[in-house]
């Protein structure tokens, strides 16, 4: 079955959230730019909240690959996800330095994209549309996809189990569509999860 991961987490009710309904994944977002920024200490404390079940997904953006695998070895996050110009020479520095699982995101664009991102050294690649940009891509990409995925970039409640069920992805992934007015929205999330697991209560 298609995993979920809910990404932008950033107060204690999210980890609430989190914990009630049970995605596979949530992500901390640890670029300053984003305003789903979290700093160090509030992820640290998220995921000493957070259920040992669901795992903790570090988002960076260009950051120093000591400052990453820090945060891994700290045990604050279990993968790493990297969403800036990072490459295989990037990763392979990250990987001498921590064990931990790696996802790289692509803008998926043109066919060219998903040919770069089957090439990746990560473990998982993330296909979006922009940087947590709530857009959908051209998702007839995927069929030149070659390894298993996240899919991300416009998936919402209403429109996720199509996605999961015609693609097949690893993992869906989803943040400012399961929010109402930039808060985490529990019915919003409940609606996302039950659409992907094909179910209701």
């Amino acid at each position: 079955m298609t995993k979920i991961k809910i990404c932008g987490m950033k107060s204690k009710q999210d980890i609430e959230f989190a914990n009630d309904l049970m995605p596979e994944f949530v992500g901390f977002v640890f670029a300053k730019d984003s305003k789903r920024y979290v700093t160090p200490q509030q992820a640290a404390e998220f995921r000493w909240l957070l259920d040992y079940r669901i795992a903790a997904v570090g988002v960076f953006v260009d950051e120093e690959p000591e400052k990453v695998a820090e945060f891994a070895n700290d045990e604050v996050i279990d993968l790493i996800q990297l969403h800036g110009s990072e490459n295989n020479q990037y990763i392979a520095k990250l990987r001498s330095m921590t064990d931990v699982p790696i996802i790289q995101a692509f803008m998926a664009d043109r066919p060219y994209d998903i040919e770069t991102a089957n090439l990746s050294d990560a473990d998982f690649i993330l296909l979006d549309s922009g940087r947590g940009s709530g857009n959908t891509f051209d998702h007839s990409l995927l069929k030149g996809v070659s390894r298993p995925y996240f899919l991300a970039g416009g998936l919402t409640p209403e429109n996720v189990r199509a996605a999961a069920e015609e693609f097949m992805p690893y993992a869906v992934d989803a943040s400012s569509s399961l929010e109402t007015e930039g808060v985490k929205d529990a019915e919003k999330i409940r609606a996302f999860i039950n659409a992907v697991r094909d179910r209701k209560d």
